[in-house]
């Protein structure tokens, strides 16, 4: 009989019956954590792009592409903040003096910046 592609790839079948099936094994590995953007990423994805979420899927690189996701927002969201932080005058002196301004700001600051990494981080192509 002649080799199918599959065969000359360097895969193989068990025959069971009368079909032949491949014989396929999914590579094991460490599972990575995840975090919220990376959860965010994997729910738009299934939502908005359900190819690429199959492909990445199939192929056993969905937790490595979430994981890369997730760190990439945690960091675009830590220099975001600070940047922001700094152009607005947010200082140390602010917060030893009016605590609870400080906290108004710098929660608005992170909503915002949060808004820029979901736009460009997790709904991207």
């Amino acid at each position: 009989m002649e080799k199918s592609i599959f065969e000359a790839l360097g895969g193989s079948y068990t025959t069971v019956g009368d079909y032949r099936l491949p014989n396929l094994t999914a590579e094991e590995t460490e599972p990575l954590p995840i975090g919220k953007y990376g959860r965010m990423r994997r729910q738009y994805l299934k939502e908005h792009r359900p190819v690429l979420y199959t492909n990445l899927l199939t192929t056993g690189k969905m937790d490595r592409h979430l994981a890369e996701i997730d760190e990439a927002c945690e960091e675009q969201m830590e220099l975001l903040v600070k940047q922001m932080a700094q152009r607005e005058g947010i200082t140390e002196e602010l917060k030893a003096s009016d605590q609870l301004e400080w906290v108004r700001r710098i929660n608005s600051i992170r909503d915002r910046a949060e808004e820029i990494v979901l736009r460009e981080l997790i709904s991207q192509g």
